[in-house]
């Protein structure tokens, strides 16, 4: 399967925390997404005619466009796309967009899955954070989301937040069962040097939760959701049973993928390639008919250690049937006494055809993944 990602790079406003591409001024809101129309012609043949299984509308903020914005994003791909019958086409939305007139029009336009950043269902952690939105907004969006006919609601949630102490977190968990969504994904809070959280923490202003106690904020998030039948498919991301995210699921089976619009990136299996983070040069150059990206031709080591990196995060885990077939690689074999040491701390296991980390070793699944890299001589 394929996917196709598009980038909306604007806001209403920063958040504290973010370190994605976008940016707060919208004067050039028309002229971009006439761009990214434009570019998802001139990509037409990146993904070599296969048929697309998933669209992701990402960002930025994408549920700033308006719908009429977003069907004529989406009348572009399916102009120069093959689409499956049934895509999973999803959209980023903060709740203080979703008006119930939006929310229609979402739905008419063929959005079948939102994705919608709630972070927190405490007012002070969000004001916090510096969020658009509160706490009744972020009620009301997904029960307004549900009674316009979306059965594939994600929610976001952060963790690790400073100076919040395990019981108010506790709190989001038991607010978000019970809105039962069909899907969490929930990410400790990185302190990035160019946000203002940067800024705070480089100043003194702001101590970063530690690893341990971010970890056993994790811990909790992961108890609470396995009671609740919920699957811990990837290291960050939870679902009821046949609701995991098909687009980013594709990404971490290795699959190929598309990237529209500034910052986005693309794989094909042979080289990756990253769009210009800057809005007017990735305007100038869409006018000029070329794509203004960064292209990085993959080697072998870098094509294993990517697989690696992505599918040990999941719960499926690496295929070695896979790693034997396409990189000529075995990781049990180039790396035998520290599996075997891994197996041992219960860390990882092997199931047949298929190297998994155990729930104990998902904590550590990048540090594991980077011990397995190949490195070159």
């Amino acid at each position: 399967m394929a996917g196709l990602y598009i980038h909306i790079p604007f806001c209403k406003q920063a958040c504290y925390y973010c370190d994605f591409f976008f940016s707060t001024n919208q004067e050039q809101r028309v002229q971009l997404v006439q761009a990214l129309t434009s570019e998802i012609a001139l990509q037409k043949d990146y993904l070599s005619g296969e048929i697309l299984e998933t669209i992701y509308v990402g960002g930025g903020t994408p549920s700033i466009l308006l719908a009429s914005e977003l069907n004529e994003i989406l009348e572009a791909v399916h102009r120069n796309f093959s689409v499956s019958d049934r895509p999973e086409i999803t959209l980023e939305a903060n709740p203080d967009d979703l008006t119930k007139e939006k929310l229609d029009a979402l739905y008419d336009a063929g959005v079948n899955r939102l994705s919608i950043g709630v972070q927190s269902f405490d007012d002070r952690v969000l004001k916090s954070l510096n969020r658009p939105h509160d706490n009744l907004m972020a009620r009301c969006c997904i029960e307004d989301a549900r009674s316009t006919g979306f059965e594939n609601i994600s929610i976001d949630l952060i963790y690790a937040i400073p100076q919040r102490p395990d019981e108010d977190w506790g709190k989001d968990i038991y607010e978000t069962l019970k809105i039962s969504p069909q899907h969490i994904s929930a990410y400790s809070l990185t302190i990035e040097e160019k946000t203002v959280f940067g800024k705070w923490t480089k100043q003194g202003k702001m101590q970063p939760v530690d690893d341990d106690s971010s970890a056993r904020q994790l811990a909790l998030l992961i108890d609470h959701l396995e009671s609740a039948n919920y699957e811990q498919y990837e290291v960050s991301n939870f679902s009821k049973p046949g609701f995991q995210s098909m687009h980013n699921s594709n990404y971490w089976k290795n699959g190929k993928y598309l990237g529209i619009g500034p910052s986005a990136h693309s794989y094909n299996g042979e080289t990756r390639q990253y769009n210009v983070s800057n809005n007017p040069t990735y305007l100038r150059s869409i006018l000029q008919q070329k794509i203004p990206c960064t292209l990085e031709i993959l080697t072998k080591q870098d094509k294993i250690n990517e697989y690696l990196l992505t599918t040990l995060r999941t719960s499926w885990g690496a295929d070695l049937k896979t790693l034997r077939e396409r990189f000529s690689f075995d990781p049990i074999k180039e790396n035998n006494d520290y599996i075997q040491s891994l197996q041992r701390e219960g860390l990882i296991v092997v199931e047949g055809e298929s190297l998994k980390l155990t729930k104990k070793g998902r904590f550590m699944a990048d540090k594991i993944a980077s011990d397995l890299f190949v490195i070159e001589p």
